[in-house]
Order: structure tokens, then sequence, then C-alpha cells
């Protein structure tokens, strides 16, 4: 139970020392259950009622890894947190890594950078969910026929409020 207090602690240290947020754990829906053979992952949800997952790896993982990581676990993202003091740092990486491909073109759109946004290094990695699919947080385990298989039971939607146009 500390060992837990202990984690939690350190979980909102981290947070706060690589993403900037405060960040309240409430509770812990799952703690560092593997999503891959190199990675782990640790949903939480906060004292606002929010819920994100924390990703962490020992391998370089990107931005495309941690969307095919969210969605396998069975969650829908609703914002990738960007690294602390950063808050353009997908789009900067995106536009370094066009220009090195393509240095003679000078205006990007949006469109240009979807691919090259994906390629942006993210480790660890913090995603605010808006969904739990079907109701279950599933985790890596490659004994299982799928590769996945259910960690927790969790039922959760943002809803969020409509804006007055």
């Amino acid at each position: 139970m500390e060992s837990n207090i202990y984690d939690d602690t350190a979980t909102e240290a981290m947070v706060k020392d690589r993403f900037g947020l405060s960040l309240d754990i409430k509770e812990v829906v799952v703690r560092s259950v593997p999503t891959s053979h190199t990675t782990q992952a640790s949903v939480f949800v906060t004292k606002k009622n929010q819920v994100y997952a924390l990703i962490t790896g020992r391998a370089p993982m990107t931005l495309d890894d941690v969307r095919k990581i969210i969605r396998r676990m069975g969650m829908v993202a609703d914002a990738y947190q960007a690294p602390k003091n950063e808050p353009n740092y997908f789009n900067r990486v995106a536009e370094d890594k066009f220009k090195a491909v393509f240095p003679g073109r000078r205006s990007t759109s949006e469109s240009d950078l979807r691919f090259y946004r994906l390629l942006a290094p993210y480790n660890p990695a913090l995603v605010r969910i808006s969904e739990v699919s079907e109701g279950t947080i599933k985790q890596f385990d490659s004994t299982d026929s799928s590769s996945w298989r259910t960690a927790a039971k969790f039922a959760y939607r943002r809803i969020n409020p409509k804006s007055k146009d």
C-alpha cells in the first residue's frame, strides 16, 4: 500500500517535471502494465476526474507508436501533452523533419506536416483520454492469441460541455 503511494507521488513529480502539469492522482486504474516488449503504461484518474495514460519505455518511441498503443489498449485519446516549455513541440519537430526531406520548399501546409508530426520522439508520453472503449483497458500479452488481454474493467467517457455559439 505504501509503495503505491510512493509510486503515485513519483508519477505526479515526473509529470510535473517532464510536462509541466500539476496532477493530483485520485485513483490508479492500472499500474505499469506492459504495452509491448519494451514499454509499459499506467492509467490514472485525477481529482478533476480526468483520465490520463502515462507511457514509458526503454526504447525510443514516436508519437505514432503512442497513438497505436493507446488504440490497442482500448482507449481514445483526447490530447497528447507536449513536453514542458514546448507547447509547439510536435509541429516544430514536423517542420524540421519536413525541411530535412524537402530542403527547397519554403511554405508548408498542415497536410504537409501531418505525416512528419507522427515521427516526433515521444518518451515518456502523457495522453489525456476521452473514452475507454468497451469498458476494458487491455495490456500486452505475448502468450495470448491476439497479443492483448484485459487488464482492468473501467468505464469512462469524457463529456464535453456544449459551446454556446
